[in-house]
């Protein structure tokens, strides 16, 4: 396992997240089968677990905190808060009212009395950078959390609030928490060189593109993943983008073969060559797919390969432009783009 210091904290993680999202329901986990991944994970040299409330309602953490019963001060822990939990209007978003009783409920499943990193999961526009980084800040100083980050947030949101806590003299964002793939590069071209020019951490999510580069799916064969059956519409060869995706695993696969390395190996590689990234999340739902993944834990790509998967998916990007999550709202919404 490779350990970088995340962002300009001082603490080390490894190169590899254990992502809990599939523990639970969302997974089919069961709470052993979950205690058995982390058991494992950290016995692989991971020493970053990262959850979110809204993951099972709260499933993922309940588990999560079980699973770490005993061992809390060897584990950098994170979680998130935004996203809905129930259909309560206000427990969402980013106010202070939210965000100080989500932590408290978030603590509460963990079991534990504070959190390494809380993460605000999507950028909430109805709500202003100084209130949300004024209620982190003090919850900083309760000791109820040590750092706080972003979540797939739009470039221009992550400078905008790296201004707002310099110019109302709060703590700032020390992560940001991204979509990052071989198919999805996307934000080569402005997250990552913000992320670089402030100084933040950054842990990519989905490096194996929902599945696409886990090297379960390729041509002639019947798309049967579990993520398929969740969201088919990702995963309908009709679509050109899927077809794009297809088209570039199968060059991908053989890059991968030439190198003697398995797909999931060369995705999780070319991910955490990227000198602006700390490190990829890994979200096994069997003991199987965690040993798969931390296979490439030590995988270092060559400057050829890089070159080669370059000649594939040009930097900067999406093949599936349309699953972006840090769309602006007035381009999903037309009705914020009419006067």
């Amino acid at each position: 396992m490779q350990y970088r210091t995340l962002g300009r904290t001082g603490v080390q993680v490894s190169s590899l997240v254990l992502g809990a999202m599939n523990f639970g329901a969302i997974g089919r986990t069961t709470q052993d089968e979950a205690t058995a991944i982390v058991d494992a994970a950290l016995e692989g040299g991971v020493n970053l677990i990262d959850t979110a409330d809204m993951y099972g309602q709260g499933e993922s953490e309940e588990m999560v905190g079980k699973a770490i019963a005993g061992r809390r001060d060897d584990i950098v822990l994170a979680t998130k808060a935004n996203m809905p939990m129930g259909d309560e209007r206000n427990h969402r978003g980013s106010s202070r009212r939210w965000l100080v009783t989500a932590l408290d409920n978030s603590l509460r499943r963990l079991g534990v009395d504070h959190v390494d990193l809380y993460q605000i999961h999507r950028w909430d526009p109805r709500t202003s950078d100084e209130e949300t980084l004024s209620a982190l800040t003090d919850l900083q100083r309760a000791g109820k959390i040590r750092y706080f980050g972003s979540s797939t947030f739009p470039a221009y949101r992550i400078v905008q609030a790296q201004w707002a806590a310099r110019d109302n003299h709060l703590s700032r964002y020390v992560t940001e928490q991204p979509s990052y793939s071989i198919l999805q590069r996307g934000i080569e071209a402005h997250v990552l060189p913000v992320t670089q020019e402030y100084g933040l951490g950054v842990l990519a999510w989905s490096p194996l593109a929902s599945g696409w580069l886990s090297g379960a799916i390729r041509q002639g064969r019947e798309i049967a993943t579990s993520r398929s059956t969740i969201m088919p519409q990702r995963f309908d060869l009709t679509v050109p983008a899927n077809r794009a995706r297809l088209d570039a695993v199968e060059k991908l696969a053989k890059v991968a073969d030439e190198a003697g390395l398995t797909m999931i190996q060369l995705a999780l590689g070319f991910v955490t060559a990227h000198p602006a990234v700390t490190s990829a999340i890994i979200g096994p739902r069997t003991l199987d797919h965690l040993h798969a993944q931390l296979a490439a834990a030590d995988t270092v790509l060559s400057a050829d390969l890089l070159d080669a998967i370059d000649e594939i998916v040009a930097p900067g990007v999406d093949l599936a432009a349309h699953e972006k999550f840090d769309t602006p709202p007035a381009l999903l919404d037309p009705s914020l783009r009419r006067r």
